[in-house]
Protein backbone atom coordinates (compact mmCIF):
# COMPACT_ATOMS: atom_id res chain seq x y z
CA UNK A 1 0.00 0.00 0.00
CA UNK A 2 2.54 2.47 0.74
CA UNK A 3 3.89 1.78 -2.95
CA UNK A 4 0.84 2.97 -4.05
CA UNK A 5 0.40 5.75 -2.18
CA UNK A 6 3.63 7.43 -3.24
CA UNK A 7 3.21 6.46 -6.53
CA UNK A 8 -0.24 8.15 -6.68
CA UNK A 9 0.89 11.27 -4.18
CA UNK A 10 3.49 12.05 -6.52
CA UNK A 11 2.05 11.94 -9.81
CA UNK A 12 -0.77 13.71 -8.80
CA UNK A 13 1.62 15.80 -6.74
CA UNK A 14 3.06 17.21 -10.27
CA UNK A 15 -0.57 18.51 -10.78
CA UNK A 16 -0.16 20.07 -7.41
CA UNK A 17 2.83 22.19 -7.82
CA UNK A 18 1.04 23.72 -11.28
CA UNK A 19 -1.64 24.20 -9.09
CA UNK A 20 0.52 26.19 -6.32
CA UNK A 21 2.01 28.20 -9.10
CA UNK A 22 -1.15 29.18 -10.17
CA UNK A 23 -3.33 29.98 -6.99
CA UNK A 24 -0.51 30.38 -4.89
CA UNK A 25 2.37 32.43 -6.78
CA UNK A 26 0.31 34.17 -8.99
CA UNK A 27 -3.50 34.55 -7.19
CA UNK A 28 -4.85 33.68 -10.26
CA UNK A 29 -7.62 30.84 -9.97
CA UNK A 30 -7.11 28.49 -12.71
CA UNK A 31 -10.05 25.71 -13.68
CA UNK A 32 -8.13 24.84 -16.21
CA UNK A 33 -6.71 22.23 -14.84
CA UNK A 34 -9.41 20.15 -14.78
CA UNK A 35 -9.13 20.50 -18.76
CA UNK A 36 -5.61 20.35 -19.51
CA UNK A 37 -4.87 17.14 -16.89
CA UNK A 38 -7.06 14.40 -19.20
CA UNK A 39 -5.95 16.52 -22.27
CA UNK A 40 -1.68 15.05 -21.33
CA UNK A 41 -3.33 11.82 -21.44
CA UNK A 42 -5.01 12.07 -24.45
CA UNK A 43 -2.63 13.56 -26.31
CA UNK A 44 0.39 10.72 -25.11
CA UNK A 45 -2.37 8.18 -25.77
CA UNK A 46 -3.20 8.69 -29.45
CA UNK A 47 0.69 9.78 -29.94
CA UNK A 48 1.77 6.00 -28.69
CA UNK A 49 -1.40 4.27 -30.40
CA UNK A 50 -0.12 5.59 -33.64
CA UNK A 51 3.23 4.56 -33.30
CA UNK A 52 5.03 7.53 -31.85
CA UNK A 53 8.15 7.02 -29.63
CA UNK A 54 7.13 7.36 -25.85
CA UNK A 55 9.40 10.70 -25.20
CA UNK A 56 8.40 12.58 -28.07
CA UNK A 57 4.79 11.68 -27.15
CA UNK A 58 5.55 13.22 -23.95
CA UNK A 59 6.95 16.28 -24.66
CA UNK A 60 3.72 16.85 -27.12
CA UNK A 61 2.00 15.82 -23.76
CA UNK A 62 3.46 18.71 -21.81
CA UNK A 63 3.45 21.30 -24.85
CA UNK A 64 -0.34 20.85 -25.22
CA UNK A 65 -0.81 21.84 -21.30
CA UNK A 66 1.00 24.67 -21.72
CA UNK A 67 -1.29 25.78 -25.18
CA UNK A 68 -4.17 25.30 -23.09
CA UNK A 69 -2.63 27.55 -20.57
CA UNK A 70 -1.96 30.24 -23.31
CA UNK A 71 -5.59 30.22 -24.57
CA UNK A 72 -7.04 30.96 -20.71
CA UNK A 73 -4.03 33.23 -20.38
CA UNK A 74 -5.04 35.32 -23.70
CA UNK A 75 -9.24 34.94 -22.93
CA UNK A 76 -8.06 36.65 -19.47
CA UNK A 77 -5.72 39.69 -20.76
CA UNK A 78 -7.13 40.59 -24.37
CA UNK A 79 -11.09 39.73 -23.83
CA UNK A 80 -10.64 40.88 -19.89
CA UNK A 81 -12.74 37.88 -18.79
CA UNK A 82 -12.40 37.22 -15.27
CA UNK A 83 -9.55 34.19 -14.38
CA UNK A 84 -12.31 32.12 -12.52
CA UNK A 85 -14.39 32.51 -16.15
CA UNK A 86 -11.44 31.95 -18.46
CA UNK A 87 -10.23 28.48 -16.91
CA UNK A 88 -13.75 27.50 -16.42
CA UNK A 89 -14.28 28.84 -20.68
CA UNK A 90 -11.02 26.80 -21.62
CA UNK A 91 -11.29 23.79 -19.78
CA UNK A 92 -15.79 23.58 -21.16
CA UNK A 93 -13.64 23.82 -24.60
CA UNK A 94 -10.81 21.39 -24.25
CA UNK A 95 -13.86 18.53 -23.21
CA UNK A 96 -14.13 18.44 -27.02
CA UNK A 97 -11.03 18.80 -28.36
CA UNK A 98 -9.61 15.75 -26.41
CA UNK A 99 -12.36 13.73 -27.92
CA UNK A 100 -10.89 15.02 -31.22
CA UNK A 101 -7.50 14.19 -30.46
CA UNK A 102 -8.78 10.50 -29.85
CA UNK A 103 -10.73 10.77 -33.07
CA UNK A 104 -14.10 10.68 -31.01
CA UNK A 105 -13.14 7.83 -28.88
CA UNK A 106 -13.99 8.45 -25.31
CA UNK A 107 -11.13 6.65 -23.73
CA UNK A 108 -7.91 4.26 -24.57
CA UNK A 109 -6.48 1.35 -23.37
CA UNK A 110 -2.96 0.77 -22.91
CA UNK A 111 -3.56 -2.80 -23.05
CA UNK A 112 -1.40 -3.53 -25.85
CA UNK A 113 0.42 0.01 -25.95
CA UNK A 114 3.69 -0.25 -24.43
CA UNK A 115 4.62 2.87 -22.77
CA UNK A 116 6.66 3.66 -19.96
CA UNK A 117 5.41 2.43 -16.80
CA UNK A 118 4.97 -1.15 -18.15
CA UNK A 119 8.80 -1.15 -19.32
CA UNK A 120 9.75 -0.13 -16.12
CA UNK A 121 7.85 -2.91 -14.24
CA UNK A 122 9.01 -5.57 -16.71
CA UNK A 123 12.76 -4.30 -16.39
CA UNK A 124 12.05 -4.58 -12.87
CA UNK A 125 10.25 -8.02 -13.28
CA UNK A 126 13.32 -9.74 -15.39
CA UNK A 127 15.78 -7.92 -13.19
CA UNK A 128 14.76 -8.07 -9.91
CA UNK A 129 12.27 -10.53 -9.22
CA UNK A 130 12.27 -10.08 -5.45
CA UNK A 131 11.02 -6.53 -5.83
CA UNK A 132 7.72 -5.45 -6.18
CA UNK A 133 7.31 -3.64 -9.84
CA UNK A 134 5.58 -1.44 -8.39
CA UNK A 135 8.84 0.07 -6.28
CA UNK A 136 10.65 0.49 -9.74
CA UNK A 137 7.87 3.05 -11.32
CA UNK A 138 8.26 4.96 -6.91
CA UNK A 139 12.14 5.18 -7.54
CA UNK A 140 11.16 6.12 -10.87
CA UNK A 141 8.89 8.57 -9.93
CA UNK A 142 10.99 9.89 -6.63
CA UNK A 143 13.88 11.03 -9.32
CA UNK A 144 11.58 12.43 -11.89
CA UNK A 145 9.57 14.82 -9.72
CA UNK A 146 12.25 15.90 -7.17
CA UNK A 147 13.90 17.21 -10.41
CA UNK A 148 11.03 19.06 -11.55
CA UNK A 149 10.94 20.36 -8.00
CA UNK A 150 14.57 21.50 -8.23
CA UNK A 151 14.12 23.26 -10.72
CA UNK A 152 11.31 24.93 -9.80
CA UNK A 153 13.20 26.21 -6.90
CA UNK A 154 15.92 27.14 -8.57
CA UNK A 155 13.55 29.39 -11.11
CA UNK A 156 11.86 31.28 -7.88
CA UNK A 157 15.77 32.02 -6.86
CA UNK A 158 16.14 34.02 -10.48
CA UNK A 159 15.36 37.81 -11.16
CA UNK A 160 12.30 36.23 -13.36
CA UNK A 161 10.80 33.80 -10.74
CA UNK A 162 11.44 36.52 -7.81
CA UNK A 163 9.51 39.19 -9.92
CA UNK A 164 6.90 36.04 -10.43
CA UNK A 165 6.45 35.76 -6.76
CA UNK A 166 6.04 39.49 -6.24
CA UNK A 167 3.25 39.23 -8.97
CA UNK A 168 0.60 37.77 -6.86
CA UNK A 169 1.41 39.73 -3.74
CA UNK A 170 2.10 43.20 -5.46
CA UNK A 171 1.22 43.32 -9.41
CA UNK A 172 1.78 47.41 -8.85
CA UNK A 173 5.51 46.90 -7.81
CA UNK A 174 6.31 44.56 -10.75
CA UNK A 175 4.53 47.15 -13.02
CA UNK A 176 7.10 49.93 -11.70
CA UNK A 177 9.90 47.70 -12.20
CA UNK A 178 9.31 47.93 -15.78
CA UNK A 179 7.65 44.28 -16.13
CA UNK A 180 4.90 43.24 -18.42
CA UNK A 181 2.72 41.54 -15.91
CA UNK A 182 0.71 40.18 -18.73
CA UNK A 183 3.73 38.22 -20.23
CA UNK A 184 4.61 37.18 -16.24
CA UNK A 185 1.38 35.75 -16.13
CA UNK A 186 1.22 33.91 -18.98
CA UNK A 187 4.69 32.12 -18.66
CA UNK A 188 3.02 31.14 -15.17
CA UNK A 189 0.07 30.04 -16.25
CA UNK A 190 1.10 28.10 -19.33
CA UNK A 191 4.18 26.30 -17.10
CA UNK A 192 1.58 25.34 -14.60
CA UNK A 193 -1.24 23.29 -17.38
CA UNK A 194 2.31 22.20 -18.72
CA UNK A 195 2.92 20.28 -15.23
CA UNK A 196 -1.02 19.35 -15.18
CA UNK A 197 -1.10 17.99 -18.82
CA UNK A 198 2.21 15.89 -17.82
CA UNK A 199 0.73 14.78 -14.62
CA UNK A 200 -2.32 13.28 -16.49
CA UNK A 201 -0.35 11.58 -18.65
CA UNK A 202 1.43 9.77 -16.24
CA UNK A 203 -1.70 9.00 -14.66
CA UNK A 204 -3.01 7.45 -17.66
CA UNK A 205 -0.58 5.39 -17.62
CA UNK A 206 -0.51 4.28 -14.54
CA UNK A 207 -4.09 3.68 -14.90
CA UNK A 208 -3.55 1.59 -17.99
CA UNK A 209 -5.96 4.04 -20.12
CA UNK A 210 -6.69 7.84 -21.02
CA UNK A 211 -9.99 8.84 -20.39
CA UNK A 212 -11.91 12.12 -21.80
CA UNK A 213 -13.55 12.15 -18.25
CA UNK A 214 -10.41 11.46 -15.70
CA UNK A 215 -10.02 15.36 -14.81
CA UNK A 216 -13.87 15.64 -13.05
CA UNK A 217 -13.02 16.99 -9.72
CA UNK A 218 -8.90 17.32 -10.19
CA UNK A 219 -8.91 21.12 -9.52
CA UNK A 220 -11.06 20.14 -6.07
CA UNK A 221 -8.53 17.43 -5.04
CA UNK A 222 -5.48 19.08 -6.20
CA UNK A 223 -6.92 22.28 -3.88
CA UNK A 224 -7.34 19.66 -0.72
CA UNK A 225 -3.68 18.43 -1.19
CA UNK A 226 -2.08 21.96 -1.47
CA UNK A 227 -4.55 22.64 1.73
CA UNK A 228 -3.48 19.84 3.34
CA UNK A 229 0.48 20.07 3.18
CA UNK A 230 -0.04 23.71 4.04
CA UNK A 231 -1.81 22.75 7.26
CA UNK A 232 1.40 20.05 7.81
CA UNK A 233 4.34 21.88 7.19
CA UNK A 234 4.14 26.16 7.54
CA UNK A 235 7.41 27.78 5.99
CA UNK A 236 7.80 30.96 3.43
CA UNK A 237 11.11 29.29 2.17
CA UNK A 238 10.20 28.33 -1.57
CA UNK A 239 12.17 24.83 -1.09
CA UNK A 240 9.83 23.61 1.59
CA UNK A 241 6.64 25.32 0.18
CA UNK A 242 6.77 22.72 -3.13
CA UNK A 243 7.96 20.06 -0.51
CA UNK A 244 4.59 20.43 1.15
CA UNK A 245 2.82 20.44 -1.58
CA UNK A 246 4.29 16.69 -2.23
CA UNK A 247 3.82 15.98 1.32
CA UNK A 248 0.15 17.01 1.50
CA UNK A 249 -0.51 15.42 -2.63
CA UNK A 250 0.62 11.55 -0.49
CA UNK A 251 -1.16 12.53 2.44
CA UNK A 252 -5.01 13.25 0.29
CA UNK A 253 -3.93 9.78 -1.88
CA UNK A 254 -3.50 7.93 1.13
CA UNK A 255 -6.81 9.01 3.02
CA UNK A 256 -8.45 8.24 -0.53
CA UNK A 257 -6.75 4.98 -0.76
CA UNK A 258 -7.60 4.05 2.87
CA UNK A 259 -11.64 5.28 2.47
CA UNK A 260 -11.31 3.21 -0.77
CA UNK A 261 -9.97 0.05 1.17
CA UNK A 262 -11.49 0.41 4.39
CA UNK A 263 -14.59 2.63 3.98
CA UNK A 264 -17.12 0.08 3.75
CA UNK A 265 -17.08 -0.53 7.69
CA UNK A 266 -18.46 2.87 7.96
CA UNK A 267 -20.82 2.28 4.61
CA UNK A 268 -18.43 4.62 3.20
CA UNK A 269 -18.36 3.57 -0.77
CA UNK A 270 -15.97 4.72 -3.66
CA UNK A 271 -19.42 7.51 -4.81
CA UNK A 272 -18.67 9.17 -1.24
CA UNK A 273 -14.92 10.37 -1.84
CA UNK A 274 -15.94 13.65 -3.74
CA UNK A 275 -17.85 14.35 -0.43
CA UNK A 276 -14.85 13.28 1.67
CA UNK A 277 -12.60 15.54 -0.54
CA UNK A 278 -15.23 18.74 0.09
CA UNK A 279 -15.10 17.83 4.14
CA UNK A 280 -11.34 17.72 3.95
CA UNK A 281 -11.04 21.07 2.59
CA UNK A 282 -13.52 22.95 4.60
CA UNK A 283 -11.93 21.24 7.94
CA UNK A 284 -8.55 23.04 6.62
CA UNK A 285 -10.73 26.08 6.32
CA UNK A 286 -12.20 26.19 9.83
CA UNK A 287 -9.12 24.97 11.39
CA UNK A 288 -6.90 27.65 9.47
CA UNK A 289 -9.59 30.35 10.21
CA UNK A 290 -9.89 29.36 13.75
CA UNK A 291 -6.21 29.25 14.42
CA UNK A 292 -6.15 33.31 12.73
CA UNK A 293 -9.00 34.01 14.82
CA UNK A 294 -7.40 32.41 17.82
CA UNK A 295 -4.16 34.61 17.32
CA UNK A 296 -5.36 37.77 17.04
CA UNK A 297 -7.98 37.46 20.29
CA UNK A 298 -4.50 36.36 22.18
CA UNK A 299 -2.57 39.33 20.99
CA UNK A 300 -5.66 41.75 21.25
CA UNK A 301 -5.63 40.70 24.58
CA UNK A 302 -1.69 41.74 24.75
CA UNK A 303 -2.32 45.03 24.18
CA UNK A 304 -5.12 45.93 26.52
CA UNK A 305 -2.45 44.53 28.90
Amino acid sequence: MIALILNEGLIYGLMVLGLFLSFRVLNFCDMTIDGSFPMGACVLASCLSSGLPMFPSLILAFLAGLLAGLVTSLIFNKLHIPDLLAGILTMTMLYSINLRIMHNRANISYLRIPNLFSKLQDFSQNHFPAINPEWALVIFLIIFVFAVKGLMDLFFHTDMGLTMGALGDNPQLVISQGVNPAVLRTIGICFGNGLAALAGAFASMYNGFADVGMGTGTVVSALASLMLGEFILKSNKIGLQTLRVLIGSCIYRALMILARTYGHYINLTPNDLKLVTGILIILCLFITRFKGFTKNKISNKDKIK
